[in-house]
């Protein structure tokens, strides 16, 4: 059994339990937001290539091939680091991700579901950023400094007046949209949510 669990070289992946095909699972999941990405195999040449390139690499079962993540979508999961579990037979990849996951276009292969609303809302801006797509109210807020802080105020103060008057109806909708502006005002500073997730973190702790 593994006291380290820690894959940091090529020398490290001999004490992996690799099954009868020379393979085993490598669970992707992002570093900054921990949404559990997609789930693939991989061999020995795959995880060392990952290693030597900072981009995650599979093995393709169906073609008999070594392939990168994203390879042709462009889609990479940037390697931060690999982690094996207490029976050294599956891979935790910890991973940045340059792009949605999935071949649907989803962030994550499980759905929107799995990634909650909070982090479903953030790979939405994140994406707007990435693409800006003209027509997109969030593409307008990300150019529009001015705009994005106008707009975090009014929602700001739209939610006091509904706080005040106990509108029961009107909180939930005015809470959303300020948390919509909120996140795209972190977004267009250049910050991002995993900061101020570790922040509200270690005032819990």
């Amino acid at each position: 059994m593994m006291t380290d669990r820690s894959l940091r070289s090529a020398a490290d992946l001999d004490a992996l339990r690799f099954d009868e095909q020379g393979l085993l699972p490598v669970v992707a999941q992002d570093a900054s937001s921990g949404r559990v990405l997609m789930v693939a195999w991989a061999n020995k040449d795959a995880l060392a290539k990952s290693l030597e390139t900072a981009e995650l690499h599979f093995w393709s079962r169906s073609r008999k091939a070594l392939w990168k993540k994203g390879e042709t979508s462009g889609n990479v999961l940037e390697l931060r680091s690999l982690h094996a579990d207490c029976d050294a037979d599956t891979v935790l990849a910890m991973v940045e991700p340059t792009g949605p996951a999935c071949h649907t276009g989803e962030a994550t292969c499980f759905g929107a579901d799995a990634t909650g609303a909070l982090d479903g809302l953030w790979s939405v801006i994140e994406e707007r950023a990435r693409t800006l797509p003209e027509g997109s109210y969030t593409t307008k807020l990300l150019r529009d400094e001015n705009l994005r802080l106008k707009k975090l105020g009014e929602e700001t103060a739209e939610l006091v007046v509904a706080l005040t008057r106990g509108d029961k109806e009107r909180i939930p909708e005015e809470a959303a949209d300020l948390i919509y502006h909120l996140l795209a005002a972190v977004k267009g500073s250049g910050v991002d949510l995993h900061a101020v997730l570790d922040t509200l973190d270690g005032r819990r702790r």
